[in-house]
């Protein structure tokens, strides 16, 4: 009997630690902790039983031993570590390098079973002095490079670049060093244009850099006039000039090619009267990319009707500019065929002695039409027929050159023959 009861009572021992043989106190993984901050470890599975003793272990160096609600600290953490009656937790400040290792939990039950679990502290350097350089002078689009470098302090496990606070990527044109601590953009491109900065990791700190700017210079480029383009005379006018261009744009203006000493965006005119209708050509200039670009707006000024703007009735402004045009090429060219036919002398001119004797003629006519059937000599009747025939000589030779030089001209009608009077009979 005594043999059954004791056989009996090993047996319901051994079921008790077979709860146990084999179940280790688990941890969720390696902690790891900055030099001068704190860290907890933790079993996720702690006992659910009656335990007599508890050990912390750093190593072999004994951390604390004893009852659970009072064990005792060893010397050199007493100030350092405190400990969770409920969840075992060890909790370890004011961490330096040499805490970096091995701890072990070791618990032993009312009924003698040892449970242990494990778990690793890695200390870290704080990260600080973490700084970006950005290149210096001017960036223009399409020519230039960006290179960025980076320097801190600890270490360093990871490094991440930023553009924006958004992630900066790998690309064609955006290559990184092999350690991630410098980036290089080559060529720019306005879409470069932000902040740029980088992030230094380790497990236990970070340290992010201030921020460097970077500009890309480009442009002036889509060069733009707004304004009316057909206006009335008297009326108040204003042309816009616009480009895209960093940095911004500067601007001329020029009327019909002569500089008109605008440098600003708008050009304006006060009052317009028709020595206003011409070509405004507005360029704008960057003083950083050393380029320039133009735009040419036709101006036009008409009388009366509804002014402004293209649309509506009537002919187009450049259809208008052109009869303009057109209508002053031929009165020059009229004026300067006259000066020539002038000067060459093909248009016949009567010298003053001419003019004279016709004059003279004209009248002695006058005056035998005024005697009328009064009584005339004969001698002098055939005289006055000598004169007359002279007279009517002369006037036909003045009458052929003009016919001559007017051939050359459009014909007109030819003016009517004038035969010798007949004498004058008693």
């Amino acid at each position: 009997m005594m043999v059954s009861d004791s056989f009996y009572c090993t047996l319901w021992m051994l079921s008790l630690f077979g709860q146990y043989l084999g179940e280790d106190l688990q941890f969720s993984g390696p902690v790891y902790g900055a030099v001068g901050g704190s860290v907890v470890f933790a079993p996720v599975n702690p006992p659910s039983t009656s335990i007599n003793i508890v050990q912390w272990h750093f190593g072999s160096t004994l951390i604390l031993t004893g009852s659970p609600d009072s064990p005792t600290i060893f010397p050199a953490y007493r100030d350092r570590v405190s400990f969770d009656i409920n969840t075992f937790a060890l909790e370890l400040w004011n961490l330096i390098l040499g805490d970096s290792g091995i701890y072990r939990l070791t618990v032993i039950t009312s009924v003698g079973a040892q449970l242990t679990g494990e778990t690793s502290l890695q200390v870290f350097e704080n990260i600080t002095n973490v700084r970006v350089t950005g290149p210096e002078g001017s960036l223009i689009e399409g020519e230039s490079s960006a290179n960025f470098s980076s320097e801190g302090t600890g270490i360093i496990t990871s490094v991440q670049w930023m553009k924006d606070n958004l992630p900066l990527s790998p690309s064609n044109s955006i290559i990184f060093s092999s350690d991630n601590r410098s980036v290089s953009i080559s060529p720019v491109q306005r879409s470069d244009s932000g902040e740029y900065q980088c992030t230094y990791r380790n497990p236990a700190s970070s340290e992010t850099a201030k921020p460097v700017r970077l500009i890309i210079n480009y442009g002036p480029e889509d060069v733009s006039v707004k304004g009316e383009d057909v206006v009335d005379l008297g009326v108040h006018v204003s042309l816009s000039c616009s480009a895209n261009s960093e940095p911004a744009a500067s601007f001329s203006w020029k009327f019909n090619e002569t500089d008109t000493n605008v440098t600003t965006d708008t050009f304006t005119i006060n009052k317009t009267d028709f020595t206003h209708s011409g070509d405004y050509i507005c360029t704008a200039s960057n003083n950083v990319t050393k380029r320039n670009a133009s735009h040419k707006h036709a101006l036009l000024v008409k009388v009366g009707g509804a002014g402004g703007g293209r649309g509506g009735g009537g002919l187009s402004s450049g259809a208008i500019a052109g009869i303009v045009i057109g209508v002053l090429v031929a009165v020059a060219g009229i004026c300067g065929l006259t000066v020539y036919l002038t000067k060459t002398k093909k248009i016949p001119k009567l010298n003053q002695q001419q003019k004279g004797q016709a004059s003279e003629a004209a009248q002695r006519k006058q005056e035998t039409k005024a005697r009328g059937d009064g009584a005339i000599p004969g001698k002098m009747s055939e005289h006055i027929y000598e004169n007359d025939k002279h007279e009517n000589e002369y006037e036909n030779d003045m009458y052929e050159n003009v016919k001559l030089e007017n051939s050359r001209r459009p014909r007109v009608p030819t003016p009517p023959q004038v035969s010798n009077p007949p004498p004058v009979r008693r």
